[in-house]
């Protein structure tokens, strides 16, 4: 069993896998400690980590180095957040893809909402439907494959009919290859449930105060559960806080 084979059975083990968002390898190795099995790295926190507002700003060579740094740096299962693909041409984003795959990446997330530096819009379903059957069909004319985590973006962008474009967008990207759609913001537990009847393919959920419990978001049936860039905020306001104590109050006693 390969590492695409290895990742995609942990979808469909019966409890939800719980994905380790991280940045960087210091991230990585505290994901080690707790007992993760699979990281992704995320695009929103590595953009802040290089001092890029979050939304497809960076380069892909410089996620693919962080990438590369993360992968090197661990023994689990690396997906990696690609966002829109930074490109619009499928045979530069096949390269792309490909070269994540031969560093040992196992999996990317790959999204329909488009922002470039300016407000997240949904793009037409078409664009990531054949972003997808591309990266597939070039993989697996090299005998190599990746989990393509198909992200919707309609519940970010405040689609007016969130929930029935996602239906329709999520069963287009089953169709044309991805092994799995997730849906950020998507909260309800029938309309959860409803995709979950209604494409073969795994589901990811985004952490939200609604959706906040691991329990109950298992008895949904949900496949997988990501976090963003929710712990590196918090990480971020500690480092605030511990600069600013120590100095405007001298207090050297909160690092030593």
């Amino acid at each position: 069993m390969n590492h695409y084979e290895e990742f995609k059975k942990l979808h469909y083990a019966n409890s939800p896998l719980l994905i380790g968002n991280v940045w960087d390898a210091i991230s990585v190795k505290a994901c080690e400690k707790a007992g993760y099995e699979v990281v992704n790295v995320s695009s929103h926190p590595v953009a802040d980590m290089l001092g890029y507002k979050d939304g497809q700003n960076m380069s892909f060579d410089e996620i693919f180095f962080i990438s590369k740094r993360i992968k090197a740096s661990t023994p689990l299962h690396v997906s990696v957040d690609i966002e829109a693909g930074y490109t619009n041409n499928n045979d530069i984003l096949n390269h792309y893809v490909e070269r994540l795959v031969d560093i040992g990446v196992c999996g990317i997330n790959l999204e329909d909402g488009i922002t470039n530096g300016e407000e997240r819009k949904l793009a037409d379903v078409s664009i990531l439907e054949k972003k997808i059957q591309s990266i597939k069909t070039y993989l697996n004319s090299k005998n190599k494959n990746i989990f393509i985590n198909a992200r919707i973006d309609t519940y970010t962008t405040k689609h007016p009919e969130a929930f029935n474009e996602s239906l329709n967008r999520a069963q287009i990207y089953e169709a044309a290859g991805a092994d799995g759609v997730f849906i950020p913001l998507i909260e309800d537990d029938h309309e959860i449930r409803t995709i979950l009847d209604t494409v073969d393919i795994a589901l990811n959920v985004f952490l939200t105060p609604q959706l906040n419990n691991y329990d109950h978001i298992a008895s949904l049936g949900v496949h997988r559960i990501s976090s963003g860039n929710k712990v590196q905020a918090k990480v971020n306001e500690l480092t605030e806080d511990l600069f600013k104590d120590l100095f405007q109050h001298k207090n050297f006693n909160r690092i030593i």
